[in-house]
């Protein structure tokens, strides 16, 4: 069975929603710290009788660097929060974040900058020693040509977000002829109905992976091997019960019925209660499962 949802439904209507959300863009950039070694990759296609640049030797300029390991970890881990409390827009890595996120997401994105800055600063103080340190990991592999100063390191660091408002089909204005105007207002209002469309679908598959999770979860009795999960099980479906209030910027009334079923399904659950109680268990399954039925039309399982 697929994990793509795929709503069947007639031709999407695009309201506006100018009012009800804005595009953000995150970018967060560091250092990699890796280096494509020539002399290296030569001597490797040589021994083993290649042509040449059909091997390529990438060193890690370096590897044993846990204040590094750390930033690029944790720049990923920021990333992901960023999808988390987003919807997709543009292939240029535009989001789409409902006004009524806005608050919890810039909070929660303004302290991780904050921790991204820290996290920064440390790897800058250490450099200096991690350098001299590669030094002993890469052995003859080592060049001083291949790190630069400390400032231009710290150039290649940064944490940006911009947030830009997002433009109605009647805010298609340019200097042009009317009929050429209209046929560009008809092309955008394709694509703002196909992005939102999207961004829509991306909240009901996220929905329905979580509910599938916690159903696969859930489904076995006392007699049975008991099914380990953790505290974010129930964590990650009120999650999107929020998500689903939060983010239905088209105010589409199956989205706010699922959302009010899944609160009310879900009120005062526990993961632990579910782990003790199996009448629970069943119980809070059921509600699930019936759910998952009650998603928009799907197909492609």
């Amino acid at each position: 069975m697929s994990n793509v949802v795929s709503i069947n439904a007639a031709p999407f209507e695009a309201p506006s929603i100018a009012s009800a959300a804005m595009l953000v863009e995150l970018s967060i950039s560091t250092w990699t710290a890796r280096k494509k070694d020539k002399g290296a990759s030569a001597s490797v296609t040589n021994q083993a009788g290649a042509k040449a640049n059909t091997a390529t030797v990438n060193k890690s300029l370096l590897s044993g660097c846990d204040e590094l390991t750390a930033l690029q970890k944790f720049t990923a881990n920021t990333r992901n929060a960023h999808y988390a409390m987003t919807m997709p827009w543009s292939d240029s890595g535009l989001r789409l974040l409902p006004t009524a996120q806005y608050f919890e997401y810039h909070k929660a994105m303004t302290a991780l900058q904050n921790e991204y800055d820290k996290l920064t600063a440390t790897f800058l103080q250490a450099y200096a020693w991690e350098v001299t340190q590669a030094q002993v990991e890469l052995g003859n592999l080592f060049n001083y040509d291949d790190y630069p100063s400390t400032d231009t390191v710290a150039s290649k660091f940064g944490f940006r977000m911009n947030y830009i408002p997002l433009a109605d089909v009647s805010d298609f204005r340019v200097a042009i002829g009317q009929e050429t105007q209209d046929a560009l207002k008809a092309h955008y209002a394709g694509y703002y109905g196909q992005q939102l469309q999207s961004a829509m679908n991306d909240i009901w598959q996220r929905t329905f992976t979580a509910l599938q999770h916690m159903s696969t979860k859930l489904d076995y009795t006392d007699k049975d091997k008991k099914n380990i999960f953790r505290d974010s099980l129930v964590e990650n479906v009120l999650e999107m019960v929020d998500m689903l209030s939060i983010c239905n910027v088209t105010q589409d009334p199956d989205m706010a019925r699922m959302q009010r079923k899944l609160a009310t399904a879900l009120q005062g659950v526990t993961a632990e209660g579910l782990r003790e109680d199996a009448g629970l268990r069943r119980e809070v399954k059921a509600s699930v499962d019936e759910a998952i039925k009650a998603l928009p039309s799907l197909d492609n399982w």
